[in-house]
């Protein structure tokens, strides 16, 4: 049994808890609001802040919304690197600048403890399930200690290389997957305004070479009106974000990922940035004032 702070109890660091604790680990709990009652009755411990996670905790794990919120969480008062001592690791499992991680990690090394950076793809789905995917940056000696309690979390777990790699592997998912949504919403959009059934449409892609699990779980949600947030869309704009700041760092263009950027902040501006991001469908809808026909 591995003594594990989580700092980050939302949509996804909830659950993703609650699979650390049935793996028979003790927690130890920190966020903005108290700790989930579940995690509690079942043994884990309320901390009053990061400093106090980092000194009962040898692995601190963190699942916050953005980049300043780590550093906030590893910095700021009250921080773990207050308390954190030599040997013990942090493990950021939010979705925030490669560019940053790599400073964050050289900070916390430099106090002797371990680092990785560890985002995930799956949505609240996949961490209820613990089927996550895992995308790992630093040493592979802190990643074969840290592994057990991903497999708790996750199915695909992968050593990417070192700290940032990991960070820059989720950016490139998300670039994949928020321009898959707007091909399945721009090709729903126009079966539906073509007459055809988009039910049926659906069925008929999904047995072709368009397949694909957007298709099958997001083109679902653009038919029946399901926009409850799995991942909201100002967190997905984040992560674009970092994208199109990576690509200008870089000196490399991005011109689809510039417009999902776009058609999320139409989004944002429609009072939908906190609604799933499969919501992006929304966007095109106004531009073509049609709604995707319910199924």
């Amino acid at each position: 049994m591995a003594k594990v702070g989580f700092i980050g109890l939302g949509i996804m660091g909830r659950p993703m808890a609650v699979n650390l604790q049935k793996g028979g680990h003790q927690l130890f709990l920190n966020d903005m609001k108290a700790p989930p009652a579940e995690l509690i009755s079942g043994g884990g411990k309320a901390c009053a802040n990061a400093a106090e996670v980092a000194r009962e905790a040898d692995i601190i794990i963190i699942m916050v919304p953005d980049t300043p919120h780590v550093e906030s969480v590893l910095f700021g008062e009250n921080g773990v690197a207050g308390t954190i001592s030599a040997g013990k690791i942090v493990v950021d499992m939010s979705s925030i600048s490669p560019i940053a991680t790599k400073e964050f990690a050289k900070k916390i090394n430099d106090l002797g403890a371990e680092y990785l950076d560890a985002p995930v793809s799956g949505g609240e789905v996949g961490a209820k399930a613990g089927s996550l995917t895992i995308m790992v940056g630093g040493t592979e000696s802190t990643f074969n200690k840290v592994k057990p309690l991903f497999e708790l979390m996750g199915k695909n777990i992968t050593l990417v290389g070192g700290n940032g790699d990991g960070q820059t592997t989720k950016v490139a998912n998300q670039i994949i997957v928020a321009l898959n949504i707007q091909a399945v919403a721009e090709a729903m959009l126009f079966a539906s305004k073509a007459g055809a059934d988009p039910v049926k449409v659906r069925q008929a892609l999904m047995g072709g070479f368009a397949s694909s699990r957007i298709l099958e779980v997001h083109g679902e949600r653009m038919i029946k009106r399901t926009f409850n947030p799995g991942f909201r869309i100002e967190l997905h704009q984040k992560d674009l974000n970092l994208a199109l700041q990576g690509a200008r760092a870089l000196g490399v263009a991005l011109p689809n990922t510039s417009t999902a950027q776009e058609l999320m902040n139409t989004c944002s501006a429609n009072g939908m940035s906190g609604l799933d991001h499969s919501a992006l469908c929304r966007a095109i809808e106004i531009m073509s004032r049609h709604e995707i026909a319910k199924g």
